[in-house]
């Protein structure tokens, strides 16, 4: 609708052009000038400047509130703008921008996930971190919207949610690593989380099996129905290895011959190829597989005849039935290093055979080795008191 447009006009009668949901109020002096009214709020519109862009476009450039902006701003406001856009200028520009940077449900599918699948042995850690919590939360904002705050509101919101630091930082750490790449590629100016502060993980949490406690757990293993998860579980208890490399394990990897099982560096944490030695127990779990030249791995999900991706659900499970509710499945690995630690074996021994890379990493058993010594010490003290007791007889 062309109108003359005044500030007493402006001022007094807006309400009477509001006679649909959304109405073009037009300046005659064709300056491209005009005012929106919606009938939400017959009271107020919106100034905008109507132009075309260098491709010869239509866009539409808000200036500002009929409440805030008086008409002699708005038409200078608006002179300047058309100014601009003579000697090349874009005032939709930025806005462009904005809108030509993908969400992040976009880079993660169809450029972290495929960049980092063969880089990363953990991938699928990050879709499952992604998937469950932070797609719900930044799926549809686009990379350039989320702001530093908005993410340390979320790192906040994970601990109230009861998961631990050390997982509400590994959340944060992928979301600054999506967007690091993304700088990387040029895709992004900067990356607003790059400075986060991560929270004190302290997930130094050991969890020792008391014997009874070993019991209950080793007969669930051994009875119930879950077989190839049992056995995983009893093998990762045998050869103290992690969960990745043990659903990794391939044939080819075991020499029954010397009984030995060669992780590759590929598989490793460490990144170094590492010989586990298989000891009784560990050839037991593998003389029991049904897997053994018909499958490439070791530990095959038959539902779905491929390697198993995860064995949490069914682990939960277990351990309930076990009666260790708060046992993790990282507890395995404990067990075998707290049970050469206890049986006197060197920090050295157990840092070789667990693959720790950082020897402080092994010291966190030095207690349990150090029970393990002071019962060695009192062979001495038994033979001081045995002769004191001979003394004592020889003196009477």
């Amino acid at each position: 609708m062309i109108i003359k447009m005044t500030q007493q006009l402006i001022d007094n009668s807006l309400h009477t052009y509001a006679s649909a949901r959304r109405v073009e109020l037009v300046s005659d002096d064709r300056s491209g000038l005009y005012i929106e009214l919606r009938d939400t709020n017959k009271t107020e519109g919106t100034f905008y400047l109507r132009y075309k862009d260098s491709t010869n476009k239509t866009c539409h450039q808000r200036l500002g509130s009929t409440n805030l902006l008086s008409l002699a701003d708005a038409r200078r406001k608006a002179k300047e703008l058309k100014a601009e856009i003579a000697l090349g200028a874009d005032p939709r520009a930025e806005h462009k921008a904005r809108k030509a940077v993908i969400t992040f449900d976009e880079f993660f599918n169809d450029y972290y996930l495929p960049f980092v699948k063969p880089r990363k042995r953990s991938w699928g850690r990050d879709e499952e971190l992604y998937r469950l919590r932070i797609s719900n939360k930044y799926g549809s904002k686009r990379l350039n919207e989320v702001t530093k705050m908005q993410v340390q509101n979320f790192q906040a919101e994970l601990l109230a949610e009861g998961l631990a630091p050390a997982t509400a930082n590994h959340h944060v750490k992928l979301i600054r690593r999506m967007l690091n790449l993304a700088v990387d590629w040029e895709m992004l100016e900067k990356n607003p989380v790059s400075r986060i502060a991560m929270l004190a993980e302290m997930n130094q949490k050991e969890r020792y099996l008391s014997e009874d406690e070993l019991v209950r757990l080793v007969q669930v293993l051994k009875t119930d129905s879950c077989r190839s998860v049992c056995l995983i579980i009893l093998y990762l208890m045998s050869t103290g290895a992690r969960l990745n490399e043990v659903l990794s394990a391939t044939w080819d990897q075991v020499d029954r011959e010397r009984k030995i099982w060669r992780i590759p560096a590929i598989n490793s944490k460490s990144k170094r190829l590492r010989t586990v030695p298989l000891n009784e127990s560990a050839f037991d779990v593998i003389n029991q597989l049904e897997t053994e030249h018909k499958f490439d791995h070791l530990f095959i999900n038959f539902k779905t005849n491929k390697p198993f991706v995860s064995i949490h659900k069914v682990f939960d499970k277990l351990r309930k039935k076990a009666q260790l509710p708060e046992m993790r499945i990282h507890d395995a690995r404990h067990f075998f290093c707290s049970a050469l630690a206890s049986s006197g074996r060197s920090l050295y021994e157990i840092q070789t055979l667990a693959g720790h890379s950082d020897p402080k990493t092994t010291m966190r058993y030095s207690s349990v080795s150090s029970k393990a010594l002071h019962s060695a010490s009192s062979t001495a003290s038994d033979i001081i008191q045995e002769a004191l007791k001979k003394s004592s007889l020889a003196s009477a």
